[in-house]
């Protein structure tokens, strides 16, 4: 083999190899913002579960108040399906998007609950509905902490796919942005 050849084999080699460790980095960091989303998702079927509760605690004694409680229940059954949707591909930018506009809405109608229950003095003063809303709060605080951990793994990956070159071949092995939430 002449130089020229052993050169050519050389770049080829370089390339191909280049080529390996481009998309072994680009599968780690996808597989980055599945792991945060399976602990997102955690977090948010505790919620959901607590606000099934809360609400079957709370929406007897007030039944002058049933348009929150239905909007919270729509709410809740929208985040769970997007949820659901997500969960298969946490990267893909469409599912992930409407489980965004989903978790919005919940938060604005859980909110709604919460601030109603902040004006019944008489249902806070309860154990078993004061205990729920404490560990809502906190499972809130959770889930906000989780969604920040997805949000950056997404960033990285999105930050990754973006440089050149790898953004060359990610369109060649069929890699595209994340959506945050």
């Amino acid at each position: 083999m002449t130089p020229w050849q052993w050169a050519g084999v050389a770049c080829g080699a370089s390339l191909f190899f280049w080529g390996v460790g481009a998309y072994n980095r680009l599968m780690s960091l996808r597989n980055a913002i599945g792991d945060a989303f399976a602990q997102l998702d955690t977090h948010l079927k505790e919620r959901a579960e607590v606000c099934e509760k809360l609400l079957a605690a709370v929406a007897p004694r007030l039944p002058s108040e049933q348009a929150t409680f239905d909007a919270l229940a729509s709410a809740q059954a929208e985040a769970q399906t997007a949820a659901q949707a997500s969960r298969a591909k946490p990267w893909a930018p469409d599912p992930v998007g409407t489980l965004a506009v989903a978790s919005a809405l919940h938060a604005a109608a859980l909110t709604r609950l919460l601030s109603l229950l902040d004006h019944q003095a008489e249902l806070r003063s309860e154990a078993e509905i004061d205990a729920l809303v404490s560990e809502l709060k906190l499972i809130e605080r959770q889930r906000a902490f989780t969604r920040q951990v997805f949000n950056q793994a997404v960033g990285q990956y999105n930050e990754a796919l973006n440089q050149f070159p790898t953004r060359v071949l990610a369109n060649l092995y069929g890699f595209k942005e994340a959506r945050s939430l």
